[in-house]
């Protein structure tokens, strides 16, 4: 119960200061005087006619109590007129009746003259946003100039990727100093900040909506500056094997040796692992070949060796390799290895060329190079029973020819690159490989 009225008596306490705060403090004179009320109202009255708003209000002074009586076109007027009284020599209270007017013409009124205000005060600015405007055209158009320029952007950029990105760069230097010389201009510098600001926000917000392409641009400045391949070069991305086409500044595009484009985007091409076939010259082929499981496999291994290293166009260094790779069914398996230089003979025309002579070598020695075969047979039931036979007896081999090694000299992909060269001859199509690039 006491909690109670202790609670009531603090908000009636609140209650009533709330409603003494706006109203004059100190000592209350014990004199009264008619000619100072007059003069607190004229006071007053001279006051609200200096100020716009408060046509409507009408002033009474009695004893030093000043009644306010009339309307305002808001809330917040009445509520500064308070104030306003307030300081006024003499009041001694203030009874404040203005109301919020629901005149259509009066709250609109303001409105109106504060529009034609502004309207009047851009026309008398008129010659100066001219000049602001024409200073900034000019600052505009003078990096416009030096960003067309060749030199010294093509000189000191490493492809024309990167020098059309210094351009753009010199564009928007002088687009950001031209727009800060027009606002100084205007006397409006205040507002820079606030347009930077919301520049940044809204790029923020496009960088996350957008950020495989920012990636995929950033790979491609890379990929152009440190250049891991060069055109006409075969290489392996993501398990995709061809010519190098082109690089553009969104993506590579490879030839696959079918004749179709792959298209690869830089993201992907800057974070994998790139195989390039054609950085060395000399490349080594391997294929696999069985002998017959009784055969001296040590003899064998030296004649398929001997016959590499005499074929034409292997290289002496590095020198051919045969090995027993594994045992199969029916067969010791042998993998025979040999270089090439890749600028003058064919990878797979070599290779088949090494896999057909030694075959013939080892078979001209007497020994068989097993086929595994499955034999189909159908029984009474008419179940179908697999036999795999292996080791069959060989016929009787005819007198071996010479082995004598075939041009392999010819590359097996001219075609692919006259397709590559017809490509790249395209004047349209951008490109941002180029030979004087540093290379990876």
């Amino acid at each position: 119960m006491i909690r109670a009225l202790i609670l009531t008596l603090c908000l009636m306490g609140s209650v009533a200061f709330a409603q003494t705060a706006d109203q004059p403090q100190g000592t209350i004179t014990v004199t009264d005087s008619a000619t100072q009320d007059a003069a607190i109202a004229v006071r007053i009255r001279d006051i609200l006619g200096e100020l716009d708003g408060y046509d409507g209000v009408t002033v009474a002074v009695s004893s030093g109590i000043v009644t306010l009586r009339g309307t305002t076109v808001d809330t917040a007027a009445a509520t500064r007129l308070s104030e306003l009284v307030t300081r006024v020599e003499g009041v001694v209270a203030i009874e404040n009746e203005v109301t919020e007017t629901t005149d259509v013409a009066a709250r609109l009124n303001p409105a109106v003259n504060r529009f034609r205000t502004r309207i009047e005060q851009a026309v008398a600015l008129l010659p100066l946003i001219g000049v602001a405007v024409v200073a900034f055209g000019l600052v505009l158009l003078a990096g416009i100039l030096i960003a067309r320029m060749k030199y010294p952007w093509d000189r000191i950029a490493p492809n024309a990727f990167i020098a059309n990105i210094y351009r753009q760069v010199v564009r928007m230097v002088f687009f950001v100093s031209g727009l800060v010389i027009a606002l100084d201009i205007l006397g409006a510098t205040a507002l820079l900040g606030t347009i930077m600001g919301a520049a940044g926000i809204v790029g923020l917000a496009i960088g996350f909506a957008v950020r495989d392409t920012v990636e995929n641009f950033i790979a491609s400045i890379m990929l152009s500056i440190r250049q891991p391949f060069r055109p006409n070069d075969t290489v392996e991305i993501e398990g995709d094997i061809g010519k190098v086409i082109r690089l553009t500044s969104r993506a590579t595009i490879l030839l696959s040796f079918d004749g179709n484009h792959i298209r690869i985007p830089n993201a992907t091409v800057f974070k994998s692992r790139i195989v390039n076939f054609s950085t060395n010259v000399e490349r080594r082929f391997e294929f696999e070949i069985g002998v017959a499981s009784d055969a001296d496999l040590s003899a064998i291994r030296d004649l398929a060796t001997q016959t590499v290293a005499d074929l034409p166009f292997v290289l002496k260094v590095p020198e051919p390799v045969v090995w027993i790779e594994r045992i199969g069914d029916g067969a010791i398996f042998m993998s025979v290895t040999g270089w090439i230089d890749q600028g003058a003979t064919s990878l797979v025309r070599a290779k088949g060329e090494a896999l057909r002579l030694v075959k013939s070598a080892i078979e001209a020695a007497g020994v068989e190079v097993p086929d595994t075969t499955y034999r189909i047979q159908l029984m009474g039931g008419g179940q179908a029973i697999a036999t795999e036979t292996t080791n069959a007896p060989a016929p009787t081999p005819a007198p071996a020819p010479p082995l004598k090694a075939e041009d392999v000299q010819e590359f097996s992909d001219a075609a692919l690159d006259r397709l590559v060269d017809a490509e790249r001859s395209d004047p349209q199509a951008p490109d941002l490989l180029t030979e004087d690039a540093p290379k990876e």
